[in-house]
């Protein structure tokens, strides 16, 4: 499928790597089919109300005060920190790891935030030990937001999904939410691997993701 040949490659690496291509080529054509499909569905339901969050400080922000200036969009992730928790999510926060290197690129096109249900010092104090700088974390402990979209369930238990809603003529709607995350299909849902790069680097390795493993969210310095 073209000429580019690695050091010492076999004629049968080489055979089975074409054949993977072509996989890895149908995967990306249909990743961005699904991607037209997702923006193209009609306008989903006008939010209940204009949710009050916590943030930095104890500063109040309303759901509307999200949509940064000139943009219509807004994406919110559901970050698993609750109450009955004794210790956020190791993957959620693997996740929101890399996201916070990216938060301020994402910005440039929409509006971004992470919601959890525990007060906004203990998600702040987590963030402080993680290092993260740059992701706009909101706490939800007051309102029903969570509940409603799915963060958690009716006994308090914490859910991760990712949420967006776009504003159109004065109105805001829930356009997507990520609902792989609902889909029993006796193992994890991968609802949003698509920004997390962990499991995509991992997959490109023989060894590939593996089972039952969580980041050690501390390590050895190097």
């Amino acid at each position: 499928m073209h000429d580019k040949r690695f050091p010492a490659e076999t004629t049968a690496y080489r055979k089975a790597r074409d054949q993977l291509l072509r996989a890895e080529t149908d995967l990306m054509e249909q990743t961005w089919k699904v991607a037209a499909q997702r923006a193209a569905l009609p306008a989903g339901g006008e939010v209940p109300t204009d949710y009050v969050f916590e943030a930095a400080g104890g500063k109040k922000v309303k759901l509307s005060q999200l949509f940064q200036r000139g943009q219509d969009t807004l994406i919110l992730y559901s970050f698993m920190y609750g109450p009955k928790m004794k210790a956020a999510c190791p993957m959620c926060t693997s996740l929101l790891d890399g996201l916070d290197g990216q938060s301020d690129h994402v910005r440039q096109r929409v509006g971004f935030a992470v919601v959890a249900k525990n007060p906004i010092a203990k998600i702040r104090a987590h963030a402080k030990k993680r290092g993260w700088r740059r992701l706009q974390l909101l706490s939800s402990a007051r309102n029903s937001y969570n509940l409603d979209y799915f963060g958690e369930d009716a006994e308090g238990n914490q859910w991760s999904v990712l949420n967006v809603f776009s504003r159109r003529g004065g109105k805001i709607r829930h356009t997507y939410g990520t609902e792989l995350a609902f889909i029993d299909r006796g193992s994890d849902t991968c609802h949003v691997d698509t920004v997390w790069p962990l499991w995509n680097l991992f997959d490109f390795t023989p060894e590939g993701r593996g089972s039952d493993w969580y980041p050690a969210l501390s390590y050895p310095r190097r």
